[in-house]
This record gives structure tokens, sequence and C-alpha cells, in this order.
């Protein structure tokens, strides 16, 4: 899944007007029947990672998605299902900078170095999102940090599902952490796979918070050195 581009476009006139080509939508109503769900799953990776999951209500996501209420609750019962089921395809597409991990065009240390770099895959989705901020005059875009640490800050532990979601994929994350540095040829890839995750969520959030990429670039000076002294070698 690409989140790339989040921002929330505003429906043409001629669909706030109810007329749209092909018979989508008529005198008002939203689209149903085929396609629906992944309508509304595509509406929830956009609202819930650039708006929130807290604040994205069913008002916003019927309107985005382009779907009754009814036709919603015929797909999912509740929005907790939804956001169970938005982390679930994350999980299983890979977020986008962790995607990197998995890349076979670079080799394993390559792919630990490069996890830590600002932006590993050309401004990938699930980095940022959000509104620009043109202060000084300069575009940029709000950083709003890894999908599954938002979803577990939001919902506090709230819903056990989503809780299990999000300890299920940072244990993958870490798995495939020290993976990769096994097949680096770390001494002892355990201690260093569990030091890089706590490195990259750290800097992750502290990005986040910030809106500032410095903390990222911080940390990749960190795990270099880290590199370093688990490889034998000049990382």
């Amino acid at each position: 899944m690409d989140m790339q581009a989040v921002k929330v476009l505003a429906p043409s006139s001629a669909t706030a007007a109810g007329v749209v080509r092909g018979g989508e939508r008529r005198g008002g109503e939203r689209r149903g029947g085929r396609g629906a769900r992944e309508r509304i799953l595509r509406a929830a990776e956009q609202l819930f990672y650039a708006e929130g999951i807290n604040t994205t209500g069913m008002e916003r996501l019927t309107e985005v998605a382009q779907v009754s209420k009814r036709t919603f609750y015929q797909h999912f019962p509740s929005k907790n299902a939804l956001v169970e089921e938005y982390l679930r395809r994350l999980d299983t597409q890979t977020v986008p900078r962790e995607r990197v991990l998995r890349r076979e065009d670079l080799p394993p240390r390559a792919r630990l170095i490069t996890l830590f770099c600002e932006d590993p895959v050309g401004g990938a989705a699930g980095e940022s999102g959000g509104e620009p901020d043109d202060r000084d005059g300069a575009r940029r875009v709000r950083a709003r940090g890894c999908p599954f640490h938002n979803a577990a800050v939001e919902l506090a532990g709230t819903v056990p599902a989503v809780e299990k979601a999000v300890l299920d994929h940072k244990e993958g994350f870490t798995q495939l952490l020290i993976d990769t540095a096994r097949a680096a040829g770390a001494t002892d890839p355990t201690s260093l796979g569990r030091q890089l995750t706590v490195l990259f969520e750290g800097a992750t959030a502290l990005s986040t918070t910030l809106n500032d990429a410095a903390p990222m670039a911080d940390a990749r000076s960190v795990a270099l050195v880290l590199l370093e002294a688990a490889l034998g070698t000049e990382a």
C-alpha cells in the first residue's frame, strides 16, 4: 500500500451537486454496490493516517468513500472493525519506510543504513501527511510518523484487537531487523536488531513530534557506530 499523497481532495463541483458521470451518484445519493468496501478502506488509509483515527468521524469516512452509512455497516460492523482491517492491510503490505529492509537490490548492511535515511523510498507514504506548511515560503508536509505507533497512542489500549495488531507489527519489525543484521554478518544480531529498533522508533517519534527530519539524521549517525561495532568493519 502506498499512502503517499495523503491530502484529501475536495469533491468536484459536479460531485458536490449530485451530478456524476456514469451514474455513480444521482440526486445527492452516495455510491454503493461494487467497489464500496475498497473505497472505504482507501478512505481509511487516507484519513486515519493524515487526520487521525479519533478525529475521523463516520460522516467524514462515508463522504470520502462515497458510500452511505448503511453501505458502510454492510461491510464493517463498526469503526473499530475498520481500524483493525486498516492495520492488518498495512501490516500485510508493509509500512513504506520499512520496505527498505526487504529490498533485494541492496545488500543487508546497506538496508540497515538506508532505513535511517530521511527519505529512503522517494517520498514514502506512511512518513508524512496532513496539510502543507508554507512558513518562510517553504512548502513542508506535516510528518505523521508510524501509523501503528499513532494507532497505539490514539486508542491507548482501549481496543484489544488493535492493540494486538500493533504489538504483532512491532514484534515483526524487530524480527526483520534481527534477520537483516544476521544476514549482514553481525556477531550478535539479536542485540543489534533490538538496538536498531529502539533507535529507529525513537527517531521516528521525535521527528513526528518536532515535524523535523533532524532526529532521523542523528539516529543515522548512531546507527553507523552500532553497525561498525557489530559488523567489525566500517559500515
